[in-house]
């Protein structure tokens, strides 16, 4: 058994501004990798940078991360790192700017894999990166405590982890930047870390250490399920510090054993109809759990997220995310998509087979 988690992570109200000193030991010169607009509105970005300019440290700003940020895009900003001779970095958002600046910082610290990046980071061979430190602004990716950064590939219109593992160094964690989120994208990132928890619970990987985090994790996040269920009501402060607090010890869930079937699944659903990460996972977590092989296991999930059944859980994923909605074709290549992807069929402790996937969206 093993147990690894190299982050330093900061969590509560105002972290970023209290331990932004902690910025000091990564580099001189940094670029924040953001998007166009949330970090500017919840705060972060303006954070960041106020704990740059107070420790002395210059910075560049990319903000052209997309929602599902391709491999092109990534290549585009480590080539601007190395002109601006930025030594690390600071991703500020959620999944898409974390997960794009631990490529980011691969490419920039080894220049000659940028024109190459697909071949590059998509090849086991070692490459070392620069730091990244991480101010998550969604509960729901985990990924300021994981060594994945997950990439579109247009060329298999998917989505793919790369092939490097690379963990923030640091990770500043304010529930405080929800606030501002839609309740559109609380339920598709909140019900993202769900599916962390429960595949990770469920997962060949999954041993009575690493099992510490998965349980706890859906404990927290049964805790303030019914925060999601009406978009009339103002989520309270105590439900955004509980969202945001499952989301982390989901990432770290996560983050020793993978992922699994329903993440599989929803990478091409979500490449090919544009349908939310976490939505798309959610669509999958019935089927998951209904044909799981062992169902004390599935009880065990069920109990520790306070439902009383499967059928309850069903029902619940249903008033948030609505039936899914997924064209045959697609359903058909998505299926045999997921029989040829080693990487999430060894992360489920039995057999897979086609016969049982295609049952996946039967309720």
């Amino acid at each position: 058994m093993r147990l690894y988690m190299p982050t330093k992570v900061f969590f509560g109200s105002g972290c970023v501004s209290e331990n932004g000193a902690e910025l000091k030991a990564l580099g001189s010169r940094a670029m924040i990798v953001t998007g166009k607009h949330s970090s500017r509105i919840n705060g972060s970005l303006a954070a960041v940078e106020q704990a740059l300019q107070a420790n002395g440290q210059t910075y560049v700003i990319f903000d052209e991360i997309e929602e599902n940020p391709s491999v092109e895009t990534v290549a585009v900003a480590a080539g601007i790192a190395v002109k601006e001779q930025v030594d690390f970095f600071v991703a500020v958002g959620g999944g898409s700017p974390m997960d794009a600046s631990k490529a980011i910082s691969l490419l920039a610290a080894n220049p000659s894999a940028i024109d190459h990046a697909e071949e590059r980071l998509y090849h086991p061979e070692l490459m070392q990166g620069y730091p990244v430190a991480a101010v998550p602004t969604t509960s729901g990716t985990g990924s300021e405590v994981t060594p994945y950064a997950i990439l579109t590939r247009h060329d298999l219109h998917t989505k793919q982890s790369i092939a490097h593992k690379w963990f923030a160094d640091l990770a500043f964690v304010d529930a405080g930047y929800l606030k501002t989120s839609s309740y559109e994208n609380m339920v598709s990132t909140c019900v993202d870390a769900l599916a962390h928890l429960i595949e990770s619970y469920l997962n060949t990987n999954a041993n009575a250490y690493n099992r510490i985090y998965s349980a706890e994790g859906l404990r927290i996040w049964g805790s303030a399920k019914e925060y999601l269920l009406s978009s009339g009501i103002k989520i309270p402060d105590e439900g955004y510090e509980t969202f945001m607090h499952a989301s982390v010890v989901a990432g770290m869930a996560i983050a020793h054993t993978g992922t699994s079937i329903p993440h599989g699944l929803s990478y091409p659903v979500t490449y090919e109809l544009g349908i939310p990460h976490g939505k798309a996972v959610g669509f999958f977590l019935p089927g998951f759990l209904r044909f799981y092989n062992n169902q004390k296991r599935v009880a065990e999930v069920l109990e520790l997220l306070g439902f009383e059944n499967r059928a309850e859980f069903i029902a619940y994923l249903d008033k948030l995310l609505g039936k899914p909605q997924i064209p045959e074709e697609l359903w058909e290549e998505d299926v045999q998509k997921l029989l040829q992807n080693p990487a999430k069929l060894k992360n489920y402790p039995f057999e897979m087979t086609e016969e049982i996937l295609k049952k996946y969206l039967n309720k």
